[in-house]
């Protein structure tokens, strides 16, 4: 099987069913940008510093793929298959939260994102699910979309600050403040 199809050169590409919809289409828009999110997040796990967090990084990923599979899903169409996130992934992500932020001092101001580029990463991840999560809320406008993936981009963007915070803390990045 050939990577190349064509299919796509007219500017439209397919649901999971089949279906043909513009590239610019919100579900192709919000798709997209879980599919951008991924690939951050897979760069995140190639850094040493979460050699440790190696196999929650891959869950996170498998959540973001089963959301992407459920934003690629033609409920007009029965041989489509409808894939989600699991259910309890906002709650597993909140107690990874919990951990590292028990190792954490608490915040009083912004921080600027910057230094490392471990930590760095972290935030444009940050950054970019954030507009996965705006994406997908501008379709949910238009058609219902599982508000389990709403949940968990929500609920990830946090993880992906506090993973910062983390990882400055584990690689001696300095946090600078911002402050008015």
């Amino acid at each position: 099987m050939k990577i190349y199809t064509r299919t796509g050169d007219d500017g439209t590409t397919s649901l999971s069913g089949g279906r043909r919809l513009s590239k610019t289409d919100l579900r192709i828009e919000a798709y997209g940008t879980v599919d951008e999110l991924i690939s951050w997040i897979g760069m995140i796990r190639g850094d040493a510093v979460n050699h440790n967090r190696k196999d929650f990084l891959i869950y996170i990923q498998d959540q973001l793929m089963r959301s992407a599979a459920g934003l690629a899903w033609d409920r007009d169409n029965p041989a489509s298959r409808n894939v989600v996130p699991e259910t309890g992934s906002p709650s597993v992500l909140e107690r990874e939260i919990d951990k590292m932020e028990s190792r954490l001092r608490p915040l009083q101001s912004f921080i600027l994102p910057g230094g490392k580029s471990e930590a760095s990463n972290c935030h444009i991840a940050r950054c970019v699910c954030r507009r996965a999560e705006r994406a997908v809320l501008r379709l949910n406008e238009k058609e219902e979309t599982p508000e389990v993936i709403i949940k968990f981009l929500n609920r990830l963007s946090d993880y992906l600050f506090v993973l910062s915070r983390i990882v400055s803390l584990e690689t001696d990045n300095e946090e600078v403040k911002w402050s008015v």
